[in-house]
Formats: structure tokens, sequence, C-alpha cells
């Protein structure tokens, strides 16, 4: 089983009501992070999940009904700071990244792909028809940007739905099966419903040996996991489905409470935020 390094980029940042992310936690401002994972892989080279901000997110909302995302969740991007420019510090360009593993189609997720022309897309099926869906005013309710995805996606993508499952290790329960995307153990996208359709994470096993579950939005913060608190119906129901969602957070919550040596990095989290690579 190949194992990679890791390394956690934040790519900018937006200001949103800590109680729409938290039930309870009222309604003051607060900023939620936009990460991305770096990861370098020992024969396939840098690998990214997700891809954070980036200044295409304010040309795709420039006009209506796309500004009412800007307007809802406003966004600071500092220059130098998108994903793409952060690479140079580890000694890479975009060129150099061959694979991108979408968690889900929200703006904040992928707004830098535009970057990475050339790379493989790792992504779901259902999640991408969603990009297509009924009317741009409903497809920016649900958080999507249809111009930030590349036009060639179906060419490029390769679909998790698509994919053989593989079981996951005992150590990893109550989730109990993903899929290889490499085919050597290294990655393995997971399914994780709830928090919109086709939403999955990614298990990242690093050259320590340790595991690192990147759960996207299937949790807002790694407190959330702890205490099983989810975001209040309103913002579960706008966005997917709060039931699904729900479980999916305890689940998360049970596997971290059994197994304590696995990361579990939510993509909007201050925590796992701490975490990144300062931006040079």
């Amino acid at each position: 089983m190949k194992r990679c390094q890791f390394h956690v980029l934040q790519a900018g940042l937006c200001h949103h009501p800590a109680g729409m992310a938290r039930r309870g936690a009222g309604l003051c401002p607060t900023e939620f992070p936009a990460l991305a994972g770096l990861i370098i892989h020992p024969t396939e080279g840098p690998i990214l999940f997700d891809t954070g901000y980036d200044p295409a997110f304010f040309a795709a909302t420039r006009s209506m009904p796309e500004r009412l995302y800007r307007w809802a969740t406003p966004v600071q991007l500092k220059e130098g700071h998108a994903v793409a420019d952060q690479l140079q510090r580890h000694g890479l360009k975009a060129e150099d990244v061959r694979h991108i593993v979408i968690s889900h189609f929200h703006g904040d997720h992928i707004a830098g792909l535009h970057a990475f022309p050339a790379a493989r897309l790792f992504c779901s099926r259902i999640g991408a028809a969603q990009l297509t869906s009924g009317s741009r005013f409903g497809r920016v309710r649900r958080g999507l940007l249809s111009t930030l995805a590349p036009a060639e996606l179906h060419e490029r993508a390769v679909y998790f739905e698509d994919m053989a499952a593989t079981p996951l290790d005992d150590d990893m329960k109550p989730f109990e099966a993903g899929v290889d995307l490499l085919g050597d153990g290294s990655l393995l996208a997971v399914p994780l419903p709830g928090h919109c359709v086709g939403h999955w994470g990614l298990l990242v096993r690093d050259g320590d040996g340790r595991k690192t579950f990147l759960v996207g939005d299937a949790a807002w913060s790694s407190a959330a996991v702890r205490d099983n608190v989810p975001p209040p119906r309103i913002t579960t129901a706008l966005l997917g489905n709060t039931r699904s969602y729900r479980d999916t957070l305890h689940d998360l919550h049970l596997l971290g409470a059994r197994n304590t040596e696995i990361l579990l990095a939510p993509s909007h989290c201050p925590e796992i935020a701490s975490l990144a690579d300062p931006p040079a």
C-alpha cells in the first residue's frame, strides 16, 4: 500500500452567522476558512482534494442571480492565496497536478478548477449532473455556480459511482466501503450523503501510516463532530437532506470516538485551518 504526504491549504474564507453551521450557536458573524488538501503521491505526484476559493469565484458571481451567493457568504481571498499560487511553495506548478478529487460541486470547492486544465477529475456523477439541473436561481440556492465547472467535465471525469466498491478497514467503522481511486489503497473516496447531492469524502494514508479523513462539508467543524451537533434544519434542508446529513454526522461522531488516531478534517474547520501551510 502506497503512502502519501499530506498538506492542508487554506484558499480564502467566508463570513456567515455561526448558527447557520451549528445549531444553537447564534447569529454572530463567523469566519469559515475554505480548505483544500495537497496530497503528494509517491508515483502520481501532486493530487488535490478540492480547490477552495479562487479569483474565478468573483467573476462567476458578478451578475444576478449568482451574485446572491456572494452576498449570502461574503468572501475574502488575498492575492497569492489561491491554491494554484500556493503550489509554488512546494516547488510545484499547476501543470504538475494530474488528479483532483472533488468532494462536491459547491462554488467554494471548485472555484480553482480552471487553473488545472490537464488534471483528471474524480467526482460524483449525480453531483456533476446538478450543475445543469433546474434554473440558474435554483442552482445558486443550492450553492452551485455552473460556470466554475470545466466545459469538458464529462470527458475528464472519473465518476465514483462507476468504480467498484472496496471494503474499508475495521477501524473505519461505521463506514464500511469506499472506492480505491488509484488502485493502490492510498486514496479511498467514501460517500458522505446529506450535505448535497453527490457529496463524498476522501481517506488518505500518510507516510507514517496515519489516516486523515477529509470529510468536506459533512461537518463544518471538528467540534461539531465531537459533540454530534448538526446545523439547524433550515441549513441542511436548503442544501441537501436533513435526515441523511444528521445520520452521516452521527457516523463521523462514532468513528472519531472509536478511533482517536484518525484525523477527521472538515473543509471549513478553524482547528484544521490551524494546520494549514502558511501562504507565501
